[in-house]
């Protein structure tokens, strides 16, 4: 019997991609649908793997993969999936941490820079009117970033990929991660903050490239905006929850945050339900130039695109058909491996 992987929510139509790293012996599933519940309940029943991108893997789905021996989650997070409960199913859990490292980082950067030069709000003011607008007046961020301090929370690949970004522009680099063992700042020479309020009372600039956990959910709310060096840069490229929006936006008012720069938000696609967004689309003087939206986009570029299909199949392959497990996230949870 060939073996079955379900791709059920991929954009991805061809899956030539995905098929080479397959071969012929192995029948992709590829309904592109948003919900479990709009595929057919066969198809989770009896597919060998997964690759998934947003659709949750959670109690509702969990108990109908009778077969089903790996997920791969389709991108570095992997917030959409139940560890524990796939941990107890026996199914393993992996994600792809290493395909868009350098563009998400780049995007970090790329926002920051943004603010710091003026380049968005230049092009948007002279479009308006070309002629009147020639002035450098309308960059109401502006700042020089050489000697500022820049501030990551999270020191994985991407925090770490953004910090030496940050350091060629002569930025001083703090970083404040718990789960970064003791002593790994010598080898990168960067400045360890101890906790999270230290970090945010020194960075001109606050980075975020934390994966969202219970501790990082609303990391980032009223309390601790209020701790914010005064006239900040904020950007996240990370997972929106990890933001309070409303807060963000309180601290804009407040000029707490001078800027603030989001690729990601806690309710995506962006709503006019979402406080900043609706201030943001309103365009008011008072915040025209300093808010950047992303689409959730700061992982792509095509050959990024290209890494991150590969690599998913390549892991999803790897155990299926050779029992190689790399990249697991849920090995703490995985007593009884099928």
């Amino acid at each position: 019997m060939p073996l079955t992987v379900l791709y059920p929510d991929s954009r991805n139509d061809p899956l030539d991609l995905e098929r080479k790293v397959f071969n012929d012996d192995t029948v992709l599933i590829n309904p592109r649908q948003k919900s479990f519940d709009a595929i057919d309940l066969n198809a989770w029943q009896t597919c060998d793997g997964i690759v998934v991108s947003r659709i949750p893997m959670n109690s509702s789905a969990i108990p109908h993969l009778k077969k089903c021996r790996v997920i791969v989650r389709n991108g570095v997070g992997y917030d959409n999936v139940d560890l524990e409960l796939t941990g107890s199913a026996g199914i393993a859990v992996c994600n792809v941490p290493d395909y868009g490292t350098t563009e998400v980082a780049d995007t970090a950067v790329a926002m920051m820079l943004a603010f710091a030069r003026g380049t968005a709000i230049y092009d948007a003011a002279l479009r308006q009117d070309p002629t009147a607008n020639w002035t450098h007046t309308h960059n109401v961020t502006a700042r020089r970033l050489r000697g500022a301090t820049y501030g990551v929370i999270g020191m994985g690949r991407i925090g770490t990929a953004s910090a030496l970004r940050a350091r060629a522009f002569g930025m001083n680099v703090v970083f404040y991660d718990p789960n970064l063992s003791i002593g790994a700042e010598l080898s990168f020479g960067f400045t360890r903050a101890k906790t999270l309020d230290d970090l945010l009372k020194v960075s001109d600039v606050i980075t975020i490239h934390a994966p969202l956990t219970k501790e990082t959910h609303r990391m980032i709310n009223a309390e601790t905006v209020a701790k914010i060096k005064p006239g900040a840069y904020l950007i996240s490229t990370a997972r929106g929850p990890i933001c309070d929006t409303a807060a963000l936006l309180e601290g804009l008012k407040s000029n707490r945050l001078l800027a603030v720069g989001l690729d990601v938000l806690p309710s995506e696609p962006a709503t006019l339900n979402d406080p900043l967004v609706k201030a943001w689309q309103a365009n008011e003087p008072w915040l025209r130039g300093r808010v950047l939206m992303g689409p959730h986009a700061g992982f792509y570029s095509p050959d990024g695109l290209v890494d991150l299909r590969t690599k998913a199949a390549e892991t999803a392959r790897l155990y299926i058909k050779e029992g190689k497990l790399i990249n697991c996230v849920n090995s703490e949870f995985l007593k009884n491996p099928r």
